[in-house]
C-alpha cells in the first residue's frame, strides 16, 4: 500500500479541524467534510487562527502556514471524498451514526483507500459492520488539542489489513505523531485508564475529600499529569464522559467506570464544563 497523499475528513468540530490541520502541515491535501458550508467555513477560519498563532509563537514558518491552507478544501458532499487514500470520521460518539457513514462511504471511496474512526471508545469491530470491507477499517483515536497533543492511539481489530496498519502508522509519523498500538478492547488504552481516574476524582469530590483543585492539584504535581482529571473532564464535557463511562461499566463489567450521582446531577442542571462556561471550574 502506497503512502497516504489525500486526507478525508467528517466532522469539522474540534477534533475534525485539528486532524486537517496536522494533515496539512504535513504537506497531505485535505477535504475537511461537514453539512452545511457555514459549518465548513468555521473550520477552516479556526484552523487558519491555530496556523496564525503558531507563525506568532515561531513554530511554524509563515511559508509552510500558507502551503497547509492551501493544501485544505471544505466540502460539503461525501462525494467529494472519492479519490482520498484515507478518510478519518470524527462524527459524534454514536455507533449507529458511524456505521451508517461508514456504510455510505464504503460505496464511495476506491478500492484500497482506508476508513478511520476517530473513537475515543467504541467498538472498531462494531463501526466496521457498517461497511461492506472490514479489512481497510482501523481506529485512529487523536486528542485535543490535536495540534499540540503528540499522542496518536492505533486501534486494530481482528479483520484490520496489516498493510491499513502499516501506512497509518507511517502517516502518523509523517504528521508528527508518537503512535501506539492497541487491540480493539473497550476504552482501548487510553479511555479506560483516564476515565477510570476521571470517575473515581469525581467520588472524591462527591465525599468531600478535598476540593477539586487540590485534587487536580495532586496529580500534577504529585504525578506529573500536565492536567488534572477534573479539569479534564471539564475540557472533554460531562456529558461525553458520562456517556464513555457508562459504555466501559457495562462493557466491562466494572463498577469502577460508572459515573457518580454528582456528575448525573451536574449533566442534568446542564453543568457540562468548558463549553458551557461551568463544570467543576468556572470558564
Amino acid at each position: 500500500m502506497n503512502d497516504i497523499q489525500r486526507i478525508g475528513i467528517v466532522g469539522s468540530g474540534t477534533m475534525g479541524h485539528g486532524i486537517a490541520h496536522v494533515s496539512a502541515l504535513a504537506g497531505c491535501d485535505v477535504r475537511l467534510y461537514d453539512i452545511d458550508e457555514a459549518r465548513v467555513a468555521a473550520a477552516l477560519a479556526k484552523v487558519r487562527g491555530n496556523l496564525d498563532k503558531g507563525v506568532e509563537k515561531g513554530k511554524v514558518a509563515a511559508a509552510d502556514r500558507d502551503a497547509a491552507v492551501a493544501r485544505l478544501t471544505g466540502v460539503t458532499r461525501l462525494e467529494e471524498l472519492a479519490a482520498c487514500d484515507l478518510v478519518v470520521e470524527a462524527i459524534p460518539e454514536r455507533l449507529e451514526m458511524k456505521r451508517q457513514l461508514f456504510h455510505a462511504l464504503d460505496g464511495i471511496l476506491r478500492e484500497g483507500a482506508i476508513l478511520a474512526t476517530n473513537t475515543s471508545s467504541l467498538s472498531i469491530a462494531a463501526i466496521a459492520a457498517g461497511g461492506r470491507n472490514p479489512t481497510r477499517v482501523i481506529g485512529t483515536h487523536f486528542f485535543n488539542p490535536v495540534h499540540i497533543m503528540a499522542l496518536l492511539e492505533v486501534v486494530v481489530f481482528a479483520e484490520t489489513a496489516p498493510q491499513v496498519l502499516d501506512a497509518v502508522l507511517r502517516w502518523g509519523a509523517r504528521i508528527g505523531k508518537e503512535t501506539i498500538t492497541v487491540r480493539d478492547f473497550p476504552g482501548f488504552a487510553t479511555s479506560r485508564l483516564g476515565v477510570c481516574l476521571g470517575m473515581e476524582a469525581i467520588r472524591m469530590v462527591e465525599q468531600g475529600v478535598a476540593s477539586a483543585e487540590d485534587i487536580d492539584k495532586a496529580m500534577v504535581l504529585g504525578y506529573r499529569h500536565p492536567v488534572g482529571p477534573l479539569r479534564l473532564t471539564d475540557m472533554v464535557g460531562l456529558d461525553v464522559r458520562l456517556a464513555i463511562g457508562e459504555y466501559l461499566a457495562r462493557e466491562l463489567d466494572n463498577a469502577a467506570f460508572q459515573p457518580p450521582e454528582l456528575m448525573r446531577t451536574m449533566v442534568a442542571d446542564g453543568k457540562l464544563g468548558q463549553k458551557t462556561g461551568h463544570g467543576f471550574y468556572r470558564w
